[in-house]
């Protein structure tokens, strides 16, 4: 049986992390991996509920802490009942966000502390952490003008452009913390340029 793998995506809203871990997904299968793939939060009927609270626009009103702790219960139930199911029985697991998304949206952004995110977080992960993390660097403007022609903005999408300059600003410097993890890729590139720099990347980690 292969081993199993944790792989996440990460950036600023807008990023094109989706287009991203289709491309990985397709790849990913040709190699002869069996695939699975995950988003937060989200990804099981518990997480997915905790995520229409979190991203609902009539709850501006939630505490930050609320925000950090309802992120990690989502993560807790996703990593339980589908992450490390998955990676025990071999599969290669792409997840859409990880914990890394709270340590900068609410231990940066929101000014908690990167620590305090990991401290509570602790207990969701079960020690899952990803293997190798793939962070799509995007101006926090450019994001939010991708964002508004996608679709209507959720809660965390319509922060203040200060938020999510300092979201922007909170990847790069998490990513320089963790350079042995967080592959850092310029998400202002052509699609098919960002899905060949993550080829090189995965083959390597395979």
């Amino acid at each position: 049986m292969k081993q199993g793998l944790f792989i996440s995506l990460e950036g600023p809203d807008g990023c094109g992390k989706s287009t991203q871990i289709t491309f990985m997904e397709q790849y990913l299968k040709q190699e002869g991996y069996e695939v699975v793939v995950t988003r937060e939060p989200g990804g099981t009927d518990i997480s997915e509920q905790i995520r229409k609270v979190i991203l609902d626009k009539d709850n501006m009103a939630m505490g930050d802490t609320t925000e950090l702790l309802l992120y990690a219960a989502a993560r807790a139930q996703l990593v339980s009942e589908f992450i490390k199911p998955a990676v025990d029985a071999g599969k290669v697991v792409i997840c859409d966000r990880f914990v890394d998304s709270s340590a900068v949206y609410q231990g940066i952004a929101r000014g908690l502390g990167i620590d305090m995110v990991y401290a509570v977080n602790s207990y969701a992960l079960q020690g899952m952490m990803p293997k190798r993390t793939f962070l799509l660097d995007l101006p926090a403007q450019e994001g939010i003008k991708r964002k508004r022609g996608q679709h209507e903005l959720d809660r965390m999408e319509l922060q203040k452009a200060e938020f999510h300059e300092k979201v922007a600003q909170g990847y790069r410097t998490l990513a320089a913390m963790h350079k042995e993890r967080i592959v850092i890729i310029d998400a202002m590139k052509p699609a098919d340029e960002i899905a060949a720099i993550i080829r090189e990347e995965l083959q390597d980690l395979l």
